[in-house]
């Protein structure tokens, strides 16, 4: 499907940082990335703002390095929760850390679980930075738990090796992409995926519509505009968290645990009953 079409069946108005505001996500990428020419500028741009900031973890989290611990401690609780889904005795589990940074998502979270951990980010001096910290470097958890491969090319040109992975991990990146290179990146890396395997989302999220950032050419998606995108990828929500802790200045940020299967609630399939309604309570970091 073309991105134009796509783009109109996910409508609601939002703003960017100036201030000015959108009626639709449609004349916000028209206006962003109409044609080829304009959103190869708008990736460009985008790289380009990262490739001036710091390799360090206050860096990639845009002054916001304090959260670090919070971030982690939000991320290993809902980590924690699909390790039993996928986790077979003995199994040989692969991650795979997209947006990776400077390796922080690794280091901290995901060698702790995984045996194999691959990488990839687009910024050269963060993925250098994540290279010299975990390849057989001080930092590395053991020959069990390795991070192996470093890929440095963006989400919307990259491909995952087919059946690697039993979580793909996306944190504070996919803001990026367009909601086309979002859904074509969400359905090539399915084959990435083996059988009862996770896409990972953590992100910013706005409380309605989106918000266009100027500087860093990123948007952030409602939780409604993130579910629409899921759904054109057909992706299933298999469950999601409100990160907590963070100021009250920053945007929300959820988590999304979602799957190529659709999830069965036996329970309620069995006893007749209507699933409880959940409220989605939205709780920024670029």
């Amino acid at each position: 499907m073309g991105s134009v079409a796509m783009e109109l069946e996910v409508e609601g108005s939002g703003l960017d940082s100036d201030g000015r505001t959108f009626s639709s996500t449609q004349e916000m990428w028209e206006e962003e990335t109409g044609g080829e020419d304009k959103k190869e500028e708008w990736y460009k741009k985008g790289v380009g703002y990262w490739e001036n900031v710091e390799a360090s973890v206050d860096g990639v989290l845009g002054g916001y390095g304090h959260v670090h611990q919070k971030d982690m401690q939000g991320s290993s609780a809902f980590l924690a929760s699909l390790l039993p889904k996928m986790r077979g005795e003995g199994a040989h589990l692969v991650a795979l850390d997209c947006g990776a940074g400077v390796g922080r998502v690794t280091e901290h979270l995901l060698l702790n679980h995984f045996h194999e951990v691959d990488l990839v980010e687009p910024v050269s001096h963060f993925l250098e930075s994540a290279h010299e910290k975990l390849k057989g470097g001080k930092h590395s958890k053991s020959e069990a738990h390795r991070a192996v491969n470093f890929y440095c090319i963006p989400l919307q040109e990259f491909t995952p090796e087919a059946g690697r992975y039993d979580v793909i991990w996306i944190q504070w990146c996919i803001g990026h992409l367009t909601d086309a290179d979002l859904v074509e990146f969400f359905n090539r890396a399915k084959a990435g995926l083996k059988p009862g395997g996770f896409f990972v989302l953590k992100e910013n999220v706005a409380r309605n519509g989106f918000v266009l950032d100027k500087e860093d050419h990123s948007v952030t998606r409602s939780d409604a505009y993130f579910r629409k995108l899921f759904s054109q990828a057909g992706l299933h929500l298999n469950q999601m968290k409100a990160q907590k802790g963070f100021p009250q200045e920053l945007f929300p940020v959820k988590m999304y645990a979602l799957t190529l299967e659709a999830p069965v609630i036996v329970q309620d399939v069995l006893q007749n009953k209507r699933p409880k309604r959940k409220i989605n309570k939205p709780s920024i970091i670029r």
